[in-house]
């Protein structure tokens, strides 16, 4: 077995440690788990980081169990939350957990023969529990005055914040989770982001009281931004791993535009390669930072293991295409998912298969049939094409008196390019 401690500690993601946790470790091979709760039908790259850790863990030598919280989801992890979470109904759960639990499984390794990864749903064991049994199981070991000491629940309160019974409960429910993967799966470790602490030493508390056992924690830092921002968030919302929430583009171009010292922490992060890998990367990006070594292995590595290698092309693809020397080729290469995400949120104009086939020229198709959108005149259009700043499709428009021949993308998208960073989508239908 490797030290897993250490590899978290050399890639900068350990934060909290209970004593005598490494030595269990290095003693022999242990069952760990971290929590997922279910409130959407994807994780995004802020639970990245918690699987990573589950990733480490069993290449280390130990077996990960991955809990997708069904029933603590119904009220939702309180941590980090100034307000109630909106409850969601059972199917609303059931559904994400079921989203959930295939996205996990492009990452950990459930067939291994020494150390395979499990998937637990701890629904599976509170929807027969009674509310009498619960509370003498879990309620009579941890008092009011440990639990108001507890993470979320002080936090809260010290903020003036309202704190619901139901959400109260939530760190007896994470607690009675660690004591029943204890009893039943022999799992002696909790795992989980630095706002957990609180939670997973509730666990490790009841394990000692009613049964007498000696369980451990572990936390990871919270993923931060050297600027400050809120680490996967972008101007549209969270970076999602599920391709319909965030197109394998988008999630591509997040990790191509991260800063040197964010690349610096994320490749170690996010990425399994090797501290004799990243040195020597990281040797290659100082000597030229203007090519941006490491955002590129970071952005490759992740889209590929996330994604796929072809969403990985299309993506280095679509990425050309904006800052890049592409041809019209490269253009008709994309599926019109990815066309369309790369353009999202520059001007878009429909004109009718007719109005495209009865313009004469492409001073016509540029201004006067797509109303005006690019060029407000033929005369503003024909000077700029005679000065060589049109493009249709990545191809310079020579002529402007010509009629317009062009292969329509996907069978009815145009893109028309005006001087360097000017893009317009035109849609024929």
């Amino acid at each position: 077995m490797n030290n897993f401690v250490e590899e978290l500690k050399w890639r900068g993601m350990l934060h909290d440690i209970m004593p005598g946790t490494e030595d269990l470790l290095l003693k022999e091979s242990t069952t760990a788990y971290i929590g997922f709760d279910p409130t959407a039908d994807s994780l995004h790259i802020g639970s990245l980081a918690q699987i990573m850790t589950l990733v480490h863990f069993q290449k280390c030598g130990h077996k990960p169990i991955a809990l997708v919280g069904g029933a603590t989801g119904m009220i939702g992890d309180p941590s980090g939350k100034k307000e109630e979470r909106k409850l969601l109904t059972v199917e609303d759960i059931q559904h994400n957990a079921a989203c959930i639990k295939k996205q996990l499984e492009k990452f950990l390794d459930f067939k291994a023969e020494k150390n395979p990864a499990e998937l637990v749903n701890n629904n599976d064991w509170f929807q027969g529990i009674q509310m009498i049994a619960f509370l003498r199981d879990a309620g009579k070991y941890l008092t009011v005055n440990y639990l108001l000491s507890k993470g979320f629940i002080k936090d809260r309160l010290a903020q003036g914040g309202e704190l619901s019974f139901t959400e109260f409960n939530y760190i007896l429910m994470q607690a009675y989770d660690f004591m029943w993967l204890y009893e039943h799966k022999n799992c002696k470790l909790q795992m989980g982001g630095s706002d957990q602490w609180g939670n997973i030493t509730a666990g490790t508390d009841l394990i000692h009281k009613k049964l007498r056992g000696e369980a451990y924690g572990l936390t990871c830092k919270l993923i931060t931004k050297s600027d400050g921002s809120k680490f996967g968030k972008t101007e549209s919302g969270n970076v999602w791993l599920d391709p319909a929430k965030t197109s394998p583009y988008k999630f591509y171009q997040f990790w191509l535009n991260c800063s040197d010292e964010d690349a610096t922490s994320y490749i170690r992060i996010f990425t399994l390669k090797s501290k004799e890998e990243i040195n020597t990367m990281m040797a290659e990006h100082a000597n030229a930072p203007h090519l941006r070594k490491l955002q590129h292995e970071l952005a490759k590595d992740i889209t590929i293991r996330v994604h796929s290698q072809t969403d990985y092309e299309q993506a280095v693809k679509a990425s050309n295409i904006l800052f890049g020397n592409s041809t019209t080729e490269d253009l008709q290469g994309l599926d019109e998912e990815t066309l369309l995400s790369v353009f999202e949120g520059v001007p878009q104009v429909s004109i009718s298969k007719a109005e495209y086939e009865f313009c004469a020229s492409s001073t016509d198709l540029l201004s006067t049939a797509t109303k005006s959108v690019i060029f407000s005149s033929k005369g503003e259009a024909r000077k700029m094409i005679q000065a060589g700043g049109v493009s249709i499709n990545k191809e310079k428009v020579a002529d402007a008196n010509a009629k317009p021949n062009y292969n329509l993308l996907q069978g009815k998208y145009l893109l028309a390019q005006k001087g360097k960073k000017n893009y317009y989508l035109m849609i024929v239908e």
